[in-house]
């Protein structure tokens, strides 16, 4: 058995369809003196993204190129190609990346130093998020301000507390431990399979330190409507809750209802528009300061309407997938279980 050379670490890259951000992802990896090796997986792509790892492969001699099969029945193709490259892995930690994922300069460094002053067996980072169009400065914002009150980085943080996620965009870990909770291969047929493994880490007593990644690594998840929309239709249930009853909750919650019926109630009482929009004008304060806490420009707050239709509308979508047992993904059905009724 080879042994690890202490604070190395081995980076896994799934890439199916990802010729338009591959190259910058390799890169950034490349540039980080503590990555030892770069293990890009080729799933099954179908445009020019193997084309130009091999490209890369003669640039970079630490870059190794896997090309996957086809998943096995039951397994996601992420967590199938992630699976397959941790097996080739040599250092003694290995970090899971997207390949739409850019590391700064340094970032590996602070991650394992984050790692030993917190003595942490897996590092993540919520990363900072390039919005280019209209839509992703909508929606993309207004999830990630939800999800901030659904995973608090203080109670992950906390290894007196049961509380766990992490993000795949960025997930460093302790290789005997990814080994010990079973890896991948454990969460092959999890939609977030971040989060299942933070769980399996945090279950099995090692501690997870997870915060924002501004200035460590930065991500554009989605150039286009429609890649935006079936991402988070994929994930947006799951993440909210994974029952009906939690799908409601959020609607109540992140939904302006008050606001709406004032200004209907202004149809006949042209007072109640004024209050209307008076309330409207508030929420979208509030909104600002949420933004800036969550290290977002204040100025997206114009963006707050077309924002909560957004998320209004793939919420549902979200839960209407599950309900009818699957969802897609570049290219690939994946069965799920049905929403329950509970909270």
């Amino acid at each position: 058995m080879t042994m690890a050379a202490p604070g190395t670490i081995s980076a896994i890259v799934p890439a199916r369809n990802e010729e338009a951000v591959i190259a910058a992802c390799i890169e950034s990896l490349a540039a980080q003196p503590d990555i030892a090796r770069i293990i890009a997986v080729n799933d099954q792509s179908s445009d020019h993204t193997l084309k130009i790892l091999r490209e890369m492969a003669g640039k970079f001699a630490k870059l190794q190129l896997l090309d996957a099969p086809e998943p096995p029945p039951g397994w996601v193709g992420k967590n199938h190609a992630a699976w397959l490259g941790a097996q080739q892995a040599t250092g003694e930690w290995l970090l899971f990346t997207d390949a739409d994922a850019i590391l700064s300069e340094g970032a590996a460094a602070t991650a394992l130093a984050l790692a030993g002053e917190h003595q942490a067996a897996l590092v993540s980072f919520s990363p900072e998020q390039i919005l280019g169009s209209w839509y992703e400065k909508a929606l993309i914002p207004f999830v990630y301000l939800r999800l901030a009150q659904k995973f608090s980085f203080d109670q992950v943080n906390d290894a007196k507390s049961t509380a766990a996620a992490a993000n795949g965009q960025f997930l460093m870990v302790r290789r005997e431990v990814y080994q010990a909770v079973g890896g991948h291969a454990a969460v092959h047929g999890e939609v977030l399979e971040d989060v299942a493994l933070a769980r399996r880490v945090k279950a099995g007593g090692s501690r997870i330190w997870f915060a924002y990644g501004e200035g460590m690594v930065r991500v554009r998840m989605y150039r286009s409507f429609s890649a935006m929309w079936e991402g988070w239709k994929k994930n947006l249930f799951v993440l909210m809750g994974g029952t009906t009853g939690s799908v409601f909750a959020e609607f109540e919650s992140a939904f302006p209802w008050m606001i709406l019926v004032v200004l209907v109630i202004g149809v006949k009482l042209p007072i109640a528009v004024f209050a209307g929009v008076v309330l409207l004008l508030l929420r979208q304060l509030s909104y600002g300061l949420a933004l800036t806490r969550n290290r977002f420009p204040f100025k997206l707050i114009l963006y707050y309407l077309p924002a909560v239709f957004l998320y209004a509308g793939v919420l549902w979508a979200s839960h209407e997938s599950y309900a009818k047992g699957k969802v897609s993904w570049k290219g690939r059905e994946y069965p799920v279980g049905a929403p329950r009724a509970s909270k």
